[in-house]
């Protein structure tokens, strides 16, 4: 795509983000005995992720993990029912529409990239990791309208190119900076790549505010909240994530004060 914006008209302007989803949300249970190694695999890759970062920072640290596994954070292994059904879930949550041009950060192997495939005109996948790339090019040979990048969500905004859709799963708690200051950059910079009306869907674990990652999904949400260019759509609170989608304004309207409150 050019670097010039796609020109929008207000028919595309109009279309309601409330009403009529993408798909069904699965009601199947999300999980089985089986998924429980899931978990036991995530929270070892987490830790030996620290431990790389430490010695080598974020992008090495990635590519080790990739190369010394091929999904480590087991995000597309058939053997495991959670990831499948969250991926559905996280569907049934978009509003019914095509999306033209679509932006998955933080693709990983690209396993949600795939999801968004039916639905798109088509999907730019971006990951910090050129090992994690490879390994969702591979995985992809049979989507023609899916593409990989390497990009660091930190420095996201160079990107020139404008998305109808800005999916963000499961990545902004790996920053080696957390910090207020990060996140609202962030959110500036993901906010600025949406077309007016564009969605963008954020989604983070989260278990009843009990560990740490969930306390920070709390924070993490709340500063995608306080930027005035997005306008909160939905929340959906489900067994181990929060999902969150935003609406970026029209340039001609203005906040209302109708916000949800800061979760909790």
């Amino acid at each position: 795509m050019s670097s010039a914006r796609r020109q929008y008209t207000s028919k595309d302007l109009a279309q309601p983000v409330t009403g009529e989803k993408l798909a069904n949300e699965p009601k199947k249970f999300f999980m089985t005995l089986r998924d429980i190694a899931f978990w036991v695999g995530s929270a070892r890759t987490d830790a030996a992720l620290e431990k790389l970062r430490v010695e080598h920072g974020s992008e090495k640290a990635f590519d080790l993990l990739y190369s010394r596994k091929s999904d480590p954070f087991s995000s597309g292994l058939p053997c495991y029912r959670y990831q499948k059904l969250k991926y559905q879930k996280l569907i049934s949550f978009l509003p019914k529409r095509h999306y033209p041009n679509v932006l998955d950060v933080g693709c990983g192997v690209g396993p949600f990239t795939r999801e968004l495939s039916p639905h798109a005109g088509r999907v730019l996948g971006v990951d910090l990791s050129e090992q994690a790339l490879i390994q969702a090019l591979n995985c992809s040979r049979d989507y023609p309208n899916l593409r990989f990048e390497q990009r660091d969500i930190q420095h996201i905004g160079k990107i020139r190119e404008s998305f109808d859709l800005i999916a963000v799963l499961d990545v902004l708690y790996y920053l080696p900076n957390l910090s207020n200051e990060m996140l609202e950059s962030v959110a500036g910079q993901l906010e600025s790549l949406l077309a007016p009306g564009g969605l963008l869907l954020l989604v983070n674990h989260f278990f009843f505010h009990l560990d740490p990652a969930s306390r920070q999904t709390r924070r993490i949400h709340n500063s995608f909240q306080a930027n005035s260019s997005l306008q909160f759509v939905s929340e959906n609170k489900r067994a181990f994530y929060l999902a969150s989608v935003y609406s970026k304004r029209n340039s001609a309207e203005k906040p209302e004060g109708t916000e949800p409150t800061p979760l909790n």
